[in-house]
């Protein structure tokens, strides 16, 4: 993926996260570092391996469109 791409998509995944709850970060965190759930939900962003970045994006979107319903 281009470097560029990359870089928005992390910025639209931290933004997102950013509107949702402790409990939807959470879950974001046990999907996305297990191994590490202490870890600020920012450098989870920044620590998911490209392949990954699409699919996530797409979560969060799809959380916040479910939210906005509500």
């Amino acid at each position: 993926m281009n470097s560029q791409l990359v870089s928005y998509a992390r910025q639209k995944i931290k933004e997102g996260l950013s509107e949702l709850t402790e409990g939807n970060q959470m879950k974001f965190k046990r999907m996305y570092s297990h191994n590490n759930l202490e870890l600020p939900i920012n450098n989870v962003v920044d620590n998911m391996p490209e392949e990954k970045l699409d699919w996530a994006l797409t979560q969060v979107q799809n959380t916040l469109k479910m939210k906005e319903v509500k």
